[in-house]
């Protein structure tokens, strides 16, 4: 049974007898975790109103912290070669001590759903100990009525603890920092981390364990519709435009992250969006800027200045400063959070090494082979260490939340797109006319531009090329775009360095594949670039 309100001593709240002689806060709203954040210290509020955290030495995901439970449930479905394994008895120590070390402590408990689809929809508790951290998951999750809450009954719990620190010789985990995944029992653990990512990313991995025995295809993706009702998907990992290309006002939004696709078309996971605030700007993406000036939308990491007024500029403390707000903040938003089943897939790719095209067509044997291949490129100076482009493959675009085995998802994905002969698209909104730090970002308006005509389906009314590295499908011309631009060996000026830079490439694809191909077919087998064609 859900409640509202506080309530006090011994108050159990799940999870295996989880309680606390603390205050309990239950199902708090907006203002009144305004209030407790402020209070307690936790955060400061900006000149417009937000909500100001800062998440201390993690700001970002501890995906090396990251443990599964491995017991006979979980044994034959987890792929345990890309996620780590904890024994029964070491979560079972590690859940004493969270119960212990939270004993005396005043807590923070939201009562939410993570996916908009009834049949498949996933009731969480959250309890944690920071209530700007309850805030943060009250928009990112599903927030049922008054009515839906009187009945709740959590089918996952997870316990969010930033001040616990883990013991890797008594609890098997490889630091202080632990996020804990008992996928038998529904319960998650998170420890010596304030980074509130981590609530949101543990339900989106449960979705993906759940999801595919029930035919529904979890995807780490945005989705929007047209006036048409046509649906489009977008894939991407973090800083591919995942959340900025889809927040279009000529179309609805219906999520900015996580979605399903089920018998009924594709729903969301979450009530909110989670945006990258870095360099943000209102000339460029004016919808999610609107959202950093709003009463309820938490900035983290976002360093203000002298009148807190938000310096979105200021990558002092982190590149991945972050927004998280309600889906509704968002002027078009789906109110149902459900659309039918996507017309267009597209892949987003930040392409550092200047290669890619700014968009190609790809055959269903080629969507599975970059689906499964997730690529994009970091940059210099986002990440210590990291002084030139550097390819990133992460599986099905989520590989630190996927469970299962990515053949499990890429089957079904290709199952999916022929069944309802959905068009499949790969955009590089990376650079264009030479790699980072030589050529330059591929401009907003391209990328817009040609996704536009994508989704109306001209586009695929155009005259194409092969890509003779990469074998998909290029168009030639693309009305209001410059047509050099869609060939980018001709952006290059040294344009053998271009075919230098090409085969570099290809070979890290190839390279990355190889523990794939025992896994797909022979379609998808020859839908990998070739070093030969790339360097004729």
């Amino acid at each position: 049974m859900s409640e509202f309100g506080i309530h006090n001593p011994a108050c159990p709240i799940g999870a295996s007898g989880f309680s606390t002689t603390g205050t309990v806060r239950y199902n708090f709203g907006a203002a009144a975790l305004y209030e407790e954040a402020l209070r307690r210290g936790e955060a400061r509020l900006s000149a417009h109103g937000a909500l100001v955290a800062e998440t201390g030495q993690h700001t970002g995901r501890s995906a090396k912290d990251k443990f599964i439970v491995r017991d006979a449930d979980t044994e034959p479905h987890v792929w345990w070669e890309g996620n780590k394994p904890m024994t029964p008895a070491q979560f079972d120590l590690l859940l004493g001590d969270f119960v212990a070390h939270a004993a005396d402590k005043d807590l923070y408990v939201q009562d939410l759903i993570g996916g908009a689809d009834p049949v498949h929809a996933l009731p969480v508790r959250v309890i944690t100990e920071l209530a700007w951290h309850s805030l943060f998951i009250r928009n990112l999750l599903i927030r049922p009525d008054r009515a839906a809450l009187s009945q709740f009954a959590p089918k996952l719990t997870i316990i969010d603890l930033p001040s616990f620190r883990a013991d890797p010789a008594r609890h098997g985990t490889r630091s202080e920092t632990v996020i804990a995944l008992d996928l038998t029992r529904m319960i998650v653990l998170i420890g010596g981390t304030a980074y509130a990512g981590e609530m949101k990313k543990s339900v989106f991995t449960v979705l993906n364990y759940l999801l595919p025995q029930k035919g529904v295809m979890p995807m780490h993706c945005s989705a929007n519709e047209g006036k048409a009702g046509d649906t489009a998907v977008f894939f991407g990992l973090s800083g591919t435009g995942k959340t900025t290309l889809s927040a279009d006002p000529a179309r609805t939004l219906i999520g900015d992250d996580e979605h399903g696709w089920g018998p009924d078309g594709v729903f969301n996971f979450e009530g909110g969006c989670y945006a990258k605030t870095i360099r943000l700007s209102a000339e460029h993406e004016p919808e999610i800027f609107a959202t950093t000036r709003r009463f309820g939308t938490v900035l983290e990491n976002v360093v203000l200045d002298q009148d807190r007024v938000p310096d979105f500029d200021d990558a002092s403390l982190t590149e991945n400063t972050r927004c998280a707000y309600p889906l509704d903040f968002i002027p078009n938003a789906s109110t149902s959070g459900r659309g039918g089943h996507p017309r267009n897939i597209v892949m987003l790719t930040a392409d550092a090494f200047g290669v890619l095209p700014p968009i190609a067509r790809l055959t269903p044997a080629q969507a599975m082979y970059h689906f499964l291949s997730g690529y994009t490129a970091k940059v210099a100076g986002t990440e210590r260490g990291v002084t030139e482009p550097e390819a990133t493959f992460s599986t099905c675009f989520g590989a630190p939340f996927m469970p299962r085995h990515p053949s499990e998802y890429g089957n079904l994905l290709r199952e999916l797109i022929a069944a309802h002969n959905v068009d499949c698209w790969l955009v590089n909104t990376g650079w264009t006319g030479g790699a980072y730090g030589t050529g330059r970002r591929m401009p907003i308006r391209v990328t817009r531009t040609l996704l536009n005509a994508a989704l109306d389906g001209s586009l695929a009314q155009s005259e194409f090329r092969t890509d003779p590295n990469f074998g998909f499908d290029v168009p030639v011309s693309v009305e209001g775009i410059d047509p050099s631009i869609l060939d980018p060996r001709s952006t290059w000026a040294d344009a053998p360095a271009y075919d230098r830079q090409a085969e570099r490439l290809v070979g890290m694809f190839i390279a990355n594949f190889e523990k794939f191909e025992a896994h797909v077919d022979a379609a998808v087998l020859a839908a990998a670039p070739s070093i030969r064609q790339a360097a004729e």
